[in-house]
């Protein structure tokens, strides 16, 4: 037992002198008067109302930024309508067409049918028109700011033609 503590011990010796971030004995506590900076700063921010930085508030909104989160939105919403959509088709009775027909027993206008057309085609085709603009960034193309903000509207007039185009079917 003592043979082992002393190995250990020495181990322990060897491990700090050689690995010095590793060892216990070079942590610093934090002081009190260390924390009561901390806290002064933070009771200051508070009395100035400063926003946490970088906050939202802080930023102008822009085109690609705007679109960089409804890239991310829509992928969200394509992957999560698709898993319900699966989940559904595994554990409701019945099938496609019998759910169809369903829904043209409710007799919904053309403009609500469109409406919800519209409204399911439009993250696919977003998504879409907005990754074949990430493809062509990956191959190093168009990151100049006027370039980003050309194909940035590229990219919305697709997505409303052809989203607009996938509805009227």
């Amino acid at each position: 037992m003592a043979c082992l503590l002393l190995r250990h011990a020495r181990q322990h010796c060897l491990r700090s002198q050689f690995y010095p971030m590793f060892s216990v004995r070079n942590t610093v506590p934090m002081t009190t008067s260390t924390s009561k900076r901390l806290e002064q700063y933070e009771e200051k921010n508070a009395r100035l109302n400063r926003p946490l930085s970088p906050h939202i508030t802080i930023y102008k909104w822009s085109l690609p930024m705007m679109m960089s989160i409804t890239h991310r939105g829509t992928g969200i919403a394509l992957s999560g309508g698709v898993s319900l959509f699966g989940v559904a088709a595994l554990l409701l009775p019945g099938d496609f067409a019998s759910y169809l027909d369903l829904v043209k027993s409710l007799s919904l206008g053309p403009a609500l049918l469109y409406s919800a057309k519209f409204a399911l085609a439009f993250p696919l085709m977003y998504h879409t028109w907005n990754g074949v603009r990430h493809l062509a960034w990956d191959l190093g193309k168009g990151f100049k700011i006027p370039q980003v903000y050309q194909s940035g509207y590229i990219v919305l007039a697709l997505t409303l033609l052809s989203t607009a185009a996938l509805a009227s079917l």
